[in-house]
């Protein structure tokens, strides 16, 4: 009789309120900094994804990168009832320790999930991907098929970007050489900049024979740099990218690029959300391995 009721007169269930009832929204709250971003956005579709098999709604909020605003946006979802946040990127973890307390008091209310990024405190959990090896390892390869002279792109001293900077100097200790600082330079992500910014890095002197770079879309930047001043490609310049988008793929040629499985990351978070949910025990922090895609970029030996 209820339900016939409800079909004649078309009501629809309150989910906020039933919620409130049963003690959980069944509702997810995700924050990115930039939906744009092809990782980024990537990331975003895998968890809602998982999300929905699991039974589970999400709101998604784009915070930017200034601090203050990212406070906001959190303050917002926990204001949802949601029953737990998912951080996506590294972007949210700060180096000043202080900075980073808004993240600590929010995980007193529900669980964090971190993605690609980890902060060591109580009800904070992180899945990401070993982005020091997978860099040092590229860095490595290109030592070993003769380069020394190896620009490092990268876009920003987040997590992420300090683990690939110090997988570069790794690299170089490992082979016993020293790091001309010079080359290690923080480039813009637009496109038609970063092809400038590499130009007048190449124009003022600054020789180098190969790049690694912290995203794909500077790679690409790379390659189109290379063609503008005629270097041959892999023999000239040799090429690495970041994040093995659809940009790597698309690019003429094909970008070499370090695929740190954005997928695995995305499944592994929600994974480990539901088996908290369950009350069983996580560990707080899971590491995945990237692998590189070797493609017309680079020539590297068979692995």
């Amino acid at each position: 009789k209820v339900h016939a009721a409800m079909l004649e007169l078309g009501y629809t269930p309150n989910a906020f309120a039933r919620g409130l009832g049963l003690g959980s929204m069944n509702t997810i709250g995700i924050m990115c900094s930039d939906s744009s971003d092809t990782y980024l956005a990537n990331a975003v579709y895998h968890l809602e994804h998982e999300l929905r098999k699991n039974g589970y709604d999400s709101f998604l909020c784009c915070s930017g990168y200034e601090l203050e605003t990212k406070k906001q946006y959190l303050k917002l979802l926990l204001s949802k009832q949601v029953d737990a946040l998912i951080l996506v990127g590294s972007s949210f973890l700060d180096m000043t320790p202080e900075n980073n307390q808004y993240i600590v008091d929010a995980a007193q209310q529900v669980p964090v999930m971190l993605m690609n990024a980890a902060l060591d405190k109580p009800n904070i959990y992180s899945v990401l991907c070993d982005d020091f090896h997978a860099v040092k390892h590229a860095t490595s390869s290109l030592i070993q098929t003769g380069h020394r002279r190896i620009l490092f792109l990268y876009k920003s001293h987040s997590y992420s970007g300090n683990e690939k900077l110090a997988g570069y100097r790794k690299a170089f200790k490992k082979h016993q050489l020293e790091v001309d600082e010079r080359l290690i330079q923080r480039c813009p992500k637009k496109l038609s900049e970063n092809i400038r910014f590499i130009a007048g890095l190449y124009d003022m002197g600054l020789e180098f024979d190969a790049v690694i770079a912290s995203e794909d879309i500077m790679a690409v930047g790379a390659v189109k740099f290379a063609k503008s001043r005629s270097l041959r490609i892999p023999d000239e310049l040799s090429i690495v990218g970041f994040n093995n988008s659809v940009l790597a793929e698309c690019s003429e040629p094909a970008v070499t690029s370090i695929d740190n499985r954005v997928e695995a990351l995305s499944v592994t978070t929600v994974n480990q959300l539901m088996q908290l949910f369950a009350g069983r025990d996580v560990p707080q922090k899971i590491m995945i391995s990237a692998d590189l895609v070797q493609r017309a970029t680079t020539n590297f030996p068979p692995a």
